[in-house]
């Protein structure tokens, strides 16, 4: 015996592929909004005295390691 499906797929996949775009968009404003936080971040460190910054046990070369730490050097 033969089963025959007359269900259309591609219905679906048009919400699949909309829903896909939307979740593409939203990562690139998380990402943007993290890298604005990291961006103001760095400029705030950087601000600091060499002083400052040893009291924080941070040297000036290091700045943008210690800030992106989780994201490139894991």
């Amino acid at each position: 015996m033969a089963h025959t499906s007359t269900h259309n797929d591609a219905h679906f996949s048009i919400f699949g592929a909309i829903q896909n775009v939307f979740s593409t968009i939203g990562s690139a404003f998380v990402m943007m909004a993290q890298s604005d936080s990291r961006m103001r971040q760095i400029e705030a460190l950087n601000a600091l005295s060499d002083a400052e910054l040893a009291e924080r046990g941070l040297r000036r070369d290091e700045i943008a390691r210690y800030v992106f730490n989780d994201v490139f050097w894991v």
